[in-house]
């Protein structure tokens, strides 16, 4: 069983460059290696195994094949780059929000423990008002019953 390439010429069309993340001088490039290099790819005699159709490419078919699987490559990277982005920016969000909302809980906090801060301090001179006001009624009823 032999392998045979199509001897009809193949016609690459030009992809839009915003769907492919190459830039048209780059997908320019890419075309006429496509197309120069149409003839120069050969079934390898020693491929392994009878009737195989691996393909041995040429130095420039390798190049663009590695040109292409850098670029997805990059593309990808820049997709999870982009991601982890936006989750970190989310997260940011959430904890500025939980700060502001751990601060007014703060605040109200200090605002009750001032409140009663002064409550407390009102009571002690209170009591020792009524301390002082008591000594004197038992010294006014001592002097009473002293008599």
């Amino acid at each position: 069983m032999s392998m045979f390439f199509s001897q009809e010429p193949v016609q690459f069309q030009c992809p839009v460059p915003e769907e492919t993340g190459f830039t048209p001088d780059e997908l320019q490039e890419i075309l006429s290696l496509l197309e120069s290099g149409r003839d120069s790819v050969s079934l390898s005699p020693n491929s392994g195994s009878e009737g195989s159709s691996r393909a041995v490419y040429n130095d420039n078919e390798r190049r663009l094949r590695r040109m292409i699987s850098n670029r997805e490559s990059a593309r990808r990277s820049r997709w999870r780059k982009k991601k982890h982005v936006e989750n970190l920016s989310s997260q940011m969000n959430q904890l500025e929000l939980e700060n502001q909302e751990l601060k007014k809980r703060l605040g109200s906090a200090l605002r009750q423990c001032h409140v009663v801060w002064g409550e407390n301090e009102r009571l002690r001179f209170e009591s020792v008002a009524l301390q002082a006001r008591l000594s004197n009624l038992y010294r006014i009823l001592f002097t009473m019953q002293a008599q």
